[in-house]
């Protein structure tokens, strides 16, 4: 490879250069991108993407909000706040538990038009 004098060059002649190596620089990474990228496909079987997750089932609550009971929590992911006051108010997380004693029963139509939490929720923000 020849000797460059960076400093004899003007200062277009530099940016042009800086053009051309930045343009390579994209190309050669993008190729040893998708090169990596096949060869953990070819390992893992898989793309390796998000979109690959298997589903999860929707999870039924198992604690509710004596309060309010349209609030409830399925004990993942992080607790609610609703849970974090009562616990620190001194009732057990058993206390909150859904069981099939204090499971709601399917109301009618009518009945459940008669309690829209919406309000409330309004109300909350």
């Amino acid at each position: 490879m020849k000797q460059v004098d960076f400093q004899s060059m003007s200062l277009d002649d530099l940016w042009d250069l800086h053009k051309r190596i930045v343009e390579i620089l994209e190309q050669r990474l993008d190729r040893e991108k998708q090169k990596l990228e096949s060869h953990l496909k070819e390992l893992t079987g898989k793309s390796g993407g998000a979109k690959d997750r298997r589903p999860y089932p929707q999870v039924k609550p198992k604690f509710r909000n004596p309060e309010r009971p349209f609030e409830t929590w399925a004990g993942r992911g992080r607790q609610p706040k609703w849970v974090g006051d009562l616990l620190a108010a001194g009732v057990r997380i058993d206390d909150l538990r859904i069981t099939e004693s204090n499971r709601p029963q399917e109301i009618s139509g009518q009945e459940a038009s008669a309690f829209d939490p919406a309000p409330i929720m309004k109300s909350r923000r």
